[in-house]
């Protein structure tokens, strides 16, 4: 199932699922996220009615950073040995369809497509062998970098916690069986510029998980992006980026000043 989060004039923010092209709306999520014991309202919309949000709100964003090998080869960067983890901040989060802000201190923006994956309750010290139970689902990411920020081998969340530099979206899919076989392509104004398979991931998302949630609790909400196929290249204003993934959908938004 798609669910997604949306707002309508003059109401607060809402939630809701995806049947047969129409907007259900649904009691908003509590506590954990659990697909089995959600309730409708018996609103229903149109697409048309609805701006489109991101479809969760983590806590933290936890990024990973070489996890495919031709992204590595196009850095001209070793293989890592274990998963190199960032973090965005909750404040870098926007929606399918906003717009991305170009940073003034930064003179290169680079786009970077990714699945992300949706935590569903909390996760702490959780085995590989489990850790798929603990995810609600998986959206689009695009993982925006001030790549000139961005020192090769040191830190690199200044570069990536821009506001606005963590699009998620446009729906949060809960059907998603195996996250290592989804194709993922990122298009930029209409041109196919990343196109790669889930299954190039050097760190499974169970392996991923396992060793986020040995260091910091997950919380339901939070997301993990699962790192970027070769391809990345400049996001200019007036550029419009898509990362669209396999099952789940297409997320877009646009470069501005």
């Amino acid at each position: 199932m798609k669910f997604l989060r949306f707002k309508i004039s003059g109401e607060d923010v809402l939630h809701g699922m995806i049947d047969q092209e129409k907007i259900l709306e649904i009691k908003a999520f509590s506590g954990q996220w659990d697909a089995e014991n959600i309730r409708e309202t018996g609103r229903k919309f149109e697409p048309g009615e609805v701006n489109l949000l991101s479809p969760c709100l983590p806590s933290k964003v936890i990024c990973l950073g070489l996890n495919y090998r031709s992204h590595a080869e196009e850095l001209n960067l070793n293989l890592p040995e274990a998963p190199i983890i960032f973090m965005k901040p909750s404040t870098s989060v926007i929606g399918p369809g906003e717009k991305v802000i170009y940073p003034q201190q930064s003179r290169r923006v680079d786009y970077e497509a990714e699945l992300g994956v949706v935590i569903g309750r909390k996760a702490c010290r959780v085995q590989k062998s489990e850790a798929l139970d603990y995810v609600f689902g998986y959206t689009c990411a695009n993982d925006v970098t001030a790549r000139d920020k961005q020192p090769p081998d040191g830190q690199w969340t200044y570069a990536k916690s821009f506001d606005t530099f963590c699009p998620l979206g446009p729906v949060i899919e809960t059907g998603i069986k195996n996250p290592e076989a989804l194709n993922i392509r990122g298009i930029l104004n209409g041109k196919v510029v990343q196109e790669a398979n889930t299954a190039d991931h050097l760190f499974s998302v169970a392996k991923v998980i396992e060793y986020v949630s040995g260091c910091m609790t997950l919380l339901p909400g939070d997301v993990i992006m699962t790192g970027t196929p070769s391809g990345i290249a400049p996001f200019e204003p007036g550029d419009i980026f898509e990362v669209n993934i396999e099952g789940i959908g297409t997320l877009n938004n646009e470069l501005s000043l």
